[in-house]
């Protein structure tokens, strides 16, 4: 498992955070400043006197609310407050809708080369959209080897050892209406709520390799709704080749998971042999995991009504 332990502050001045237009107003020099927790803060209390409240590696938005709080203060208190408040320990400030900071806390930002940035963006907003970005870069992170399919939606991973088939499986299953996420890479988010999301990374997105034919895009192939961008994983079938001899689960009443991100996914083991449809097998799995999520195991049920049937005869 790998979780980055940081993102730095000129990380919110790419591309993904592009449309909040963040202008640099001081500490242009430590833009590497690290970032260590997804949740933002509001210093409001801090700038009433609770200065316990700032906590260490979390980016701080000042918004309307605050500035307006800031103009009741008398300006001595007002600067004493910024000076316990701009400290390095705060990676950077945001400013939102385009307020302009107070003189005395710029001075402060420049003296001590705090990273001030300025958005015109509405705080709200600001701050949605930078807490998505924080959490989608601070969270445990893995690559898989395997397909990622969007199955009557569920999100079906598939693995096994190269050249099992989990490309082909995952082709017939495009030409049965379902969706790609990831073919070959697929990394893996887990998020505060433990959910397992699964996506691809350029430039593999909407990409799949079948021997024989080299790399095809999907979308261009089968249009926009064979293709999604991300999924929740919700059942992780492995593709093992059949091996004569060995004993395979017949009644399907054997409960594994899968461990991703120490986060246990149900798991099926499918064997695979010439002439066995893989797409409707895994059609099956993904149709029979549905009704378990509704209360109805079909394995279960079976063996409950034929030991009721055997006690019955028994008494007869």
């Amino acid at each position: 498992m790998a979780q980055p332990a940081y993102v730095e502050v000129a990380e919110l001045l790419g591309n993904e955070l592009a449309d909040l237009h963040f202008r640099v107003l001081s500490g242009a020099v430590h833009l590497d400043r690290q970032i260590t927790h997804p949740r933002v803060q509001k210093p409001g209390l801090a700038f009433a006197g609770f200065y316990e409240y700032i906590k260490a590696g979390r980016v701080q938005i000042i918004g309307e609310s605050e500035t307006r709080f800031l103009h009741t203060v008398k300006p001595v208190v007002r600067r004493e407050r910024f000076e316990r408040i701009v400290d390095p320990k705060v990676p950077c400030f945001v400013i939102s809708k385009g307020l302009e900071p107070f003189p005395t806390f710029m001075e402060l930002c420049k003296a001590r080369e705090v990273p001030l940035l300025q958005t015109g963006a509405l705080t709200s907003k600001t701050i949605k959209k930078v807490s998505f970005f924080l959490e989608d870069h601070l969270v445990p992170v893995t690559r898989l080897h395997g397909v990622l399919m969007d199955v009557y939606g569920l999100g079906v991973l598939l693995i096994g050892r190269s050249s099992v088939g989990k490309s082909e499986a995952g082709l017939d299953l495009l030409a049965r209406g379902h969706s790609l996420v990831a073919d070959d890479i697929v990394t893996v988010r887990r998020y505060p709520s433990d959910e397992l999301i699964g996506y691809a990374e350029a430039p593999a997105k909407h990409h799949m390799e079948l021997r024989g034919l080299g790399i095809v895009n999907i979308k261009d192939l089968f249009g926009l709704a064979a293709i999604r961008e991300r999924k929740r994983i919700d059942l992780v079938i492995e593709l093992q080749p059949w091996e004569e001899g060995k004993e395979y689960d017949r009644l399907g009443l054997d409960e594994t998971v899968y461990e991703v991100l120490e986060t246990a996914v149900p798991y099926v083991c499918m064997p695979v042999a010439l002439g066995r449809n893989v797409a409707s097998l895994v059609e099956v799995a993904a149709r029979n995991h549905v009704l378990k999520l509704q209360g109805h195991d079909s394995a279960r049920e079976f063996v409950g009504a034929l030991e009721a049937k055997l006690e019955k005869e028994g008494r007869d």
